[in-house]
């Protein structure tokens, strides 16, 4: 049986994690948290998965460096100098690095960009995402990732289309651009809209997460997957054959 060590094991995600990982024929081989001591755990699991922090990242990829363990990093809030983090350690251990483990989102993620390829830029993207009150990133890293789908099926990065304030007098939108609005309440779990607005019609393709179950079922299954690979940089698209 694989052993999963979690890190963040007291969050949302380390608890789910721990708790339906048996579902999967998969065993836990401990936790840490702030403070913890992540190689130690790195050494007794086959595969770490971590939903921390970004400043807890360069420890804890160092950790599954020396104890060669692959890890899936789902901490999301990551900026350009973690990616370069993630870069180097996937030179050593197999690394996947996602900004949603759901494999719903995945699939999604496809769609978007098959869409945004066919369809002409006369048609308007716009990405609606909403989250519980405790989120504490917009837009999520979830609805970026729709964006960054969204902008490769138009041939095109992110950070040339986004727009993500609207407030003011703003003028008419510039064809092209891919807006983003937030919502923040509840106890929401997570919902994504994607919106293909075009001339006379539209398409929407819509996701949403019914608990944090699904997140935690899509990380182990993603760190089953991961266990058996050689050193590289994985996403979750490979998990699903895509």
């Amino acid at each position: 049986m694989t052993a999963i060590g979690i890190l963040g094991s007291e969050g949302r995600m380390g608890r789910a994690i721990a708790a339906i990982a048996a579902d999967f024929g998969a065993t836990v081989a401990g936790g840490v948290d702030a403070g913890g001591d992540p190689l130690t755990l790195a050494k007794g699991a086959d595969v770490l998965v971590d939903f921390t922090a970004p400043s807890a990242l360069e420890a804890n990829l160092a950790a599954a460096c020396e104890a060669g363990t692959p890890i899936v990093v789902g901490t999301t809030g990551l900026g350009q100098a973690h990616h370069d983090l993630i870069d180097n350690a996937a030179a050593r251990i197999a690394v996947l690095q996602t900004s949603t483990t759901s494999l719903g989102i995945t699939l999604l993620a496809r769609l978007v960009a098959d869409a945004a390829a066919r369809l002409g830029p006369d048609w308007d993207i716009e990405i609606v995402e909403a989250h519980h009150r405790h989120k504490i990133d917009a837009p999520s890293g979830t609805a970026l990732l729709l964006g960054d789908a969204a902008a490769e099926g138009r041939g095109a990065t992110l950070t040339d289309l986004k727009v993500v304030d609207r407030a003011g007098l703003t003028g008419a939108r510039s064809e092209g651009t891919i807006g983003f609005a937030s919502i923040r309440g509840g106890s929401i779990a997570g919902d994504h809209q994607v919106i293909f607005a075009g001339p006379g019609e539209r398409l929407e393709l819509i996701h949403r997460a019914e608990s944090r179950e699904m997140f935690a079922r899509g990380a182990v299954r993603a760190a089953l997957w991961l266990a058996g690979q050689p050193a590289g940089r994985y996403a979750m698209t490979e998990v699903l054959g895509l």
